[in-house]
């Protein structure tokens, strides 16, 4: 697997009870494995990977709920290039996340609120905190 070209991971060994990527329809890959935009797209991966893996929901049954997303994503006029695959993913395994009970939707808003609460401040500071430079003088820090 890989973030921005960059290998971080090695693939997950499946067994007979875990049939390969290769069943995922659509799945950006390479060479290695697959391929993430962004760290967020690994980690979703990873999860329904990990859930999988600890019995909480058949690969085939997870390769089918990712399909009814992607043919979702397709009927509401989403573009089939790529850029909406893994906003596909994350959408399905909140879904079968509810349906197994491993979680419900108020809590997994609430990580997501407070997962863009925690962005923002970041942003706000980074914004707020970095120089910027304008002829030899420094704004935004102090002397």
């Amino acid at each position: 697997m890989s973030i921005c070209g960059t290998t971080t991971l090695t693939p997950p060994e499946m067994t007979a009870a875990q049939p390969s990527l290769a069943q995922l329809p659509g799945l950006p890959r390479d060479q290695g494995g697959p391929v993430f935009a962004e760290p967020w797209q690994a980690s979703a991966f990873a999860l329904a990977v990990s859930l999988s893996r600890q019995g909480h929901f058949s690969w085939k049954a997870w390769a089918v709920a990712l399909a009814e997303e992607l043919k979702a994503s397709s009927a509401r006029g989403e573009p089939d290039n790529g850029s909406h695959y893994y906003h596909c993913w994350l959408t399905a395994l909140e879904r079968v996340v509810v349906a197994k009970r491993l979680s419900d939707k108020a809590a997994l808003l609430a990580c997501k609120d407070a997962w863009a609460d925690a962005y923002r401040r970041l942003h706000r500071k980074i914004s707020t905190s970095t120089p910027r430079f304008i002829g030899h003088f420094a704004f935004g820090t102090q002397f």
